[in-house]
């Protein structure tokens, strides 16, 4: 029997639903110091961005290129940071983190940079908003 696409409960817990792209789901991380996208692709029991075939590769650059053109459309950007780590959550996701000169973590990486800052509801709500139109 096949596995079936479950997302991992940690990113689950640590994001809000975005959209969902043709391989990708798209999730806000929640964290208002930064603005933060993760891509996981509904691919069951994926580790490694190689573990997918040749051209779902490609399609996750896209749909990368993708969320990294919405975040830079929504929020102010001096760099955008691109990772796809896996040493905690396994599960194949790539993070797209928009960062400013100043930030919270910066010049360092957001990963284990202090305690996340939930975003206020209103905040949350607006910057959903904006990132899904951007996506269309």
């Amino acid at each position: 029997m096949s596995a079936t696409f479950a997302l991992d409960g940690r990113l689950a817990a640590d994001t809000r639903h975005l959209a969902s792209l043709p391989l990708c789901e798209v999730l806000l991380m929640n964290d208002a110091r930064f603005a933060w996208l993760v891509l996981v692709p509904r691919r069951p029991e994926l580790v490694e961005i190689a573990d997918l075939a040749e051209a779902e590769q490609h399609a996750l650059w896209a749909e990368v290129n993708r969320a990294a053109a919405a975040l830079r459309a929504c929020v102010p950007c001096d760099k955008l940071n691109l990772g796809a780590l896996g040493n905690i959550v396994r599960q194949l996701h790539v993070h797209v983190v928009a960062r400013r000169e100043g930030d919270a973590a910066w010049p360092g990486p957001v990963w284990g940079s202090g305690a996340a800052q939930a975003y206020a509801p209103e905040a949350l709500a607006q910057l959903i908003a904006n990132l899904q139109n951007a996506l269309t």
